[in-house]
């Protein structure tokens, strides 16, 4: 079976990063003249060359995404169900060589948190793990789904990378969009990153989302850690996969995250800085190349850069966000997998999205819609 791999496999790191650095102003006016852009006028977008044109990229920005979805902002929550984890991950507060306190909700608590996330007024819940095989693994997930699926309009996962076959377990319990970050992809950096586990290997990671496409879920999130190399590179390279995968499984839905690193237990300092300019330009570049595709922004990034993004190009947002099992109200105090910068309430957020004359929708009636297809 062709994968994502085959492709990667043509492109060099270093060639890569060189062409965006020596990048000229005349390329980056005519990536921003077209109509219709490609990888390589993405690449030119995301060069610093294209520092001097971002007041005109968000204008375009904002109409394209005004022009396909509408001034509406999706919101969601994450639900953490473990920090239980088998890898050594120097950037996670999950990771194994932390020696901390280690929960997994049961069903009981599930309920408590759920209830939790309804009386917020959400409807679209993203289930979070760590990467441990042996209790956090395919069954707990189904249990889980089965558990709470009539609670929510839709469920999206961002668990361990799993098989095919799993993966088609999952899009038969309820499972409409699944996320998996290859964090970078740089493979030597990777590596170093990434000491023990079954997330040390590269490829397998590399090769989750064919899986994911190939079970048929309806919609897949990809991403890189922010933080950990060159963004502009990294970032590249996860347009090249989204594109791979969009021509490969046309038939599913995309989104992309922005996750930079964040202070957590026990992990390093970010190796690359990425100020919120930079960010904007990304999102920016994004949403020029692809204006179908969905960009999120969780509650890592800062109630400033939260409220002055939303009309250029976003298109989902989390709001009252926990990243420790039970955070929301069965046990407070649990590890969190990284702090999170925006602490506003679900209803202060959807308050401010109306300000700026978007709204917020709670839930996701593009699921209604498939269904009746």
């Amino acid at each position: 079976m062709k994968t994502f791999k085959s492709v990667f496999e043509n492109y060099d790191w270093d060639t890569i990063q060189s062409k965006i650095y020596q990048t000229t102003t005349q390329e980056v006016e005519r990536a921003l003249a077209k109509s219709k852009r490609n990888l390589d006028d993405f690449l030119a977008l995301i060069s610093p060359a294209a520092q001097t044109y971002l007041e005109q990229m968000a204008q375009m920005s904002h109409e394209l995404t005004k022009k396909r979805f509408g001034k509406t902002i999706q919101m969601y929550a994450p639900l953490y169900l473990s920090n239980e984890c088998q890898n050594i991950c120097t950037y996670c507060g999950f990771s194994l060589d932390n020696k901390i306190k280690r929960k997994t909700l049961n069903e009981s608590e599930i309920t408590l948190e759920v209830e939790a996330l309804k009386k917020a007024g959400f409807d679209h819940v993203l289930l979070v793990t760590g990467e441990a095989n042996y209790t956090v693994n395919i069954h707990y997930f189904l249990k889980s789904i089965a558990q709470i699926k009539n609670d929510f309009s839709t469920i999206s996962v961002e668990v361990q990378p799993l098989s095919t076959e799993e993966y088609k377990q999952l899009h038969k319990a309820g499972v409409f969009s699944v996320l998996v970050y290859q964090e970078t992809y740089h493979q030597e950096v990777y590596k170093k990153y990434h000491t023990k586990g079954k997330k040390s290997n590269f490829d397998f990671r590399l090769k989750t989302p064919d899986r994911i496409g190939t079970a048929g879920i309806h919609k897949i999130g990809l991403g890189v850690l922010l933080g950990l190399e060159d963004w502009r590179t990294d970032s590249f390279f996860n347009a090249l996969h989204l594109d791979y995968l969009q021509k490969t499984y046309w038939q599913t839905k995309y989104s992309v995250s922005f996750p930079r690193l964040r202070p957590a237990e026990g992990i390093i300092e970010p190796n690359f800085i990425m100020d919120d300019k930079d960010l904007t330009q990304l999102i920016c570049a994004y949403r020029l190349w692809n204006e179908d595709l969905e960009i999120s922004i969780s509650t890592r990034e800062n109630e400033i850069f939260r409220n002055n993004i939303i009309p250029i190009g976003v298109t989902s947002m989390s709001a009252g966000s926990k990243t420790n099992p039970g955070g929301y109200v069965v046990d407070p105090q649990s590890l969190e997998q990284f702090e999170i910068s925006d602490e506003r309430s679900a209803h202060e957020i959807a308050e401010i999205i109306a300000n700026k004359g978007y709204e917020p929708v709670w839930k996701d009636w593009d699921k209604i819609y498939s269904q009746m297809s």
